[in-house]
């Protein structure tokens, strides 16, 4: 079962992206500036670790998040969503005036 899912605005950006940059994938930020942002990079660039917890797709891009911090979000489902500004450094929402971003809902258990 998916952890996470993304809304029609996210969706239809991870399809721009893609046309843009190609087959690309999510991990889930865990730094103190950029908590609440997914990054996106292209798949061939970013290395998963074996450490690394595969929560899902969205718009056919796999999502991943640390096993560490997948500890601490295990009960909550990840909706990725979109929000005006400027992405993460090395994330390619970056200039485009637009960013994702992590909502959450808590699951039950």
């Amino acid at each position: 079962m998916s952890k996470v899912s993304a809304t029609p605005e996210a969706l239809k950006l991870i399809e721009e992206i893609v046309a843009d940059h190609g087959p690309v994938l999510f991990h889930q930020s865990g730094g103190c500036c950029d908590g609440s942002s997914p990054m996106c990079y292209p798949q061939s660039d970013f290395r998963i670790s074996e450490r690394d917890v595969k929560l899902g797709e969205i718009g056919g891009a796999p999502f991943y998040i640390s096993a560490s911090q997948y500890e601490a979000w295990k009960h909550t489902d990840l909706i990725i969503d979109v929000v005006p500004g400027r992405g993460g450094m090395f994330s390619l929402d970056n200039g485009r005036e637009k960013r994702f971003l992590t909502r959450s809902e808590i699951c039950s258990i």
